[in-house]
């Protein structure tokens, strides 16, 4: 840990009790040119945009579709990518940079992704114990949880699951939004950035919603949130106004001030109508009219930059000044590390949470099981007994044929039960990576755990019904090896499903992929081509079958010293012959590669597992 150092200006006096103050000056963002040579103009989204917020107070930006809002809150959280910005940002008279920011803001953001199965103290514990420093003990974090459930008006819902659509009923969304706020609050931090927090909320809940954030305000805290159609209700709630049109800024001030100021621009706010609403659509650009109302804008723009603009000019100036005396940031600590839980509390947290969404999505984890179970006993029926007659090239084509079911089966069951493992909560694991609740590695090896005992069982399960109904050999030797094998197979097809999950945008990609990426190494496992007779520019795809090394040991095991009795006429005497060798002939296989099979098994299941790691480390990267 290490104090900071921000910057060195002239000096104001700032009080130590206040808030922090969060000023920008001159912000320009240019988007890059777009085609392949990207030589076209750079589009000038934000022009000159000025502004501040300071402690204790409620900041809503405001303005039509593509004035700039989102871009601007990316700018201020340091999350815009691709872009050209140029400008100064300070916070209570230091210069600001992303690690900077990380310590001592939180970012709500308009989407509210949580674990669907968590109840809500639950949620807030997890996160407590992940973005909460280590230096903190485990009865301090759930005092701090306590507070915050207390603040946000949680207490009601603290021991309702949080829920998933149409699955899992859940808290409200008014709710989850203040769960989503509770969650940033854990750190207590000083500056909150919120996108667009009331949008897909009706008015009640959108009222609720930003009450809570007044309620961080009277704490001292800052906060600044785009907000979009606000009610009028709402609109009353705002201790300040910055109003957005084609990239510049049109008014910032209080809301009292913003009346005025729009009466000035012949745009008075007609009796009983919304403010919110009307100051939007006098600055939007509307169909049919767009020149004129360009041209209002560029007036209204204009007449805010040359006049409440130069005052707020000189606010911000002095905002950017460094204080004398000691301020809230004086005494903030930064982490060299983006994490601020040890990795041990990273990985007991994050097994805890796998174990329990297993848990409690019990009826995936019984769909599972029971479809191991229920093939099982249809392949049993359908294969029932096939040795009853001894063995002959009728019993062998069927056994070895009853085999490669039972690896197909195995391969497909698993993969497409893992493929979405990833792909489908993606979102949420950028997310909270990227606010430094875990690592990469934690992520992948607490889920591969939690999953494990489903894949062992599952399989062992399918062996147990099937196996001496088919009536494969006898002896409980090659019993455990052909179990082993069939729960290696399992593995490393739940191995290639997340290899599938993690290189996929989202699970319905994932899902697209499997069956063309999964098919060749199918057809060159060893049952539908001899092992030899595949073309060369082909034969490198059966080195990655798990199908082939599988198959071949299964069949050494089924046929290895399977002797065969008959009389010899010739010398009156009974024969003992060893038909495993004439087997593996027939089917292109050694006995000598028994071992050499077994060691590439292990290597895959390795392997695959190493490569869908880095394909999902990959997505982390910003």
């Amino acid at each position: 840990m290490e104090e900071i150092e921000l910057g060195k200006a002239t000096t104001r006096s700032v009080d130590p009790r206040a808030g922090v103050t969060y000023a920008w000056r001159k912000l320009n963002v240019f988007a890059p040119g777009k085609g392949i040579c990207k030589k076209s103009p750079k589009a000038h989204i934000l022009k000159d945009v000025s502004g501040l917020c300071e402690g204790g107070q409620l900041l809503a930006i405001m303005g039509s579709s593509g004035a700039g809002k989102t871009t601007l809150l990316n700018v201020l959280t340091f999350r815009s990518r691709k872009l050209d910005i140029t400008g100064d940002i300070f916070i209570n008279g230091r210069p600001v940079d992303k690690r900077t920011l990380a310590g001592v803001s939180a970012y709500v953001q308009q989407e509210d992704l949580f674990t669907g199965v968590f109840t809500v103290k639950e949620q807030l514990n997890f996160n407590a114990q992940l973005r909460i420093g280590k230096e903190v003990s485990q009865k301090e974090r759930k005092k701090r949880v306590d507070e915050v459930i207390t603040e946000l008006g949680l207490s009601k819902c603290v021991d309702t699951r949080i829920g998933i659509p149409g699955r899992i009923k859940g808290i409200s969304g008014g709710e989850k939004k203040r769960l989503a706020f509770a969650c940033e609050m854990i750190t207590n931090p000083l500056l909150l950035l919120c996108d667009e927090p009331t949008s897909g909320l009706d008015s009640f809940m959108a009222r609720s919603v930003v009450k809570a954030m007044k309620r961080l305000t009277c704490l001292g805290k800052t906060v600044i949130a785009t907000i979009h159609q606000p009610s009028s209700e709402v609109f009353a709630m705002f201790d300040s106004l910055l109003v957005l049109a084609e990239g510049r800024v049109a008014f910032l001030g209080t809301v009292e001030d913003a009346h005025v100021f729009f009466t000035r621009m012949e745009r008075p706010c007609p009796p009983n109508f919304n403010p919110g609403d009307h100051f939007i659509y006098s600055l939007a650009v509307r169909s049919g009219v767009e020149e004129e109302c360009r041209q209002f804008i560029t007036h209204v723009c204009d007449s805010y930059r040359d006049g409440e603009g130069m005052e707020m000019d000189e606010k911000v100036n002095k905002a950017m000044e460094a204080p004398v005396h000691g301020d809230a940031l004086a005494n903030v600590k930064l982490p060299k590390s983006p994490y601020r839980a040890s990795w041990s509390n990273q990985f007991s947290a994050m097994l805890r949470r796998s174990v329990i969404e297993l848990a409690r999505d019990r009826a995936l984890v019984i769909v599972k099981i029971f479809q191991s179970l229920f093939f099982a006993i249809v392949f049993g029926l359908i294969f029932f007994d096939l040795d009853k007659d001894g063995i002959n090239l009728k019993s062998v084509r069927n056994i070895s044929g009853v085999i490669f079911v039972f690896l197909t089966n195995m391969t497909f069951s698993n993969m497409f039960g893992v493929v979405t493992t990833f792909s489908a909560v993606m979102p949420l694991f950028l997310r909270e990576h990227w606010n430094g609740l875990y690592r990469t590695d934690i992520y992948f090896i607490t889920r591969n755990l939690a999953e494990l005992p489903i894949y062992i069982i599952a399989p062992s399960g399918f062996i147990a019904i099937s196996y001496y109904m088919v009536g494969l050999r006898a002896e409980v030797e090659y019993f455990f090896v052909h179990l082993a094998v069939i729960v290696l197979v399992a593995n490393i097809a739940v191995s290639y499903g997340y290899m599938i999950s993690c290189m996929a945008k989202n699970y319905q990609t994932a899902i697209v992929l499997s069956t063309p990426l999964t098919f060749p190494l199918l057809l060159f496992g060893g049952f539908y081509m001899k092992p030899g007779t595949v073309p060369v520019y082909f034969d490198w795809m059966s080195y990655l079958s798990w199908f082939k090394y599988s198959y071949e040991v299964l069949s050494i095991n089924q046929w290895n010293g399977t002797e065969i009795s008959g009389f010899n006429n010739e010398t009156n005497e009974t024969v003992t012959v060893d038909v495993g060798d004439t087997i593996f002939d027939t089917l292109g296989f050694s006995e000598d590669n028994y071992y050499v099979d077994i060691g590439a098994l292990l290597a895959l299941l390795v392997g695959y597992r190493i490569i869908a790691f880095f394909l999902l480390l990959s997505k982390t990267y910003r």
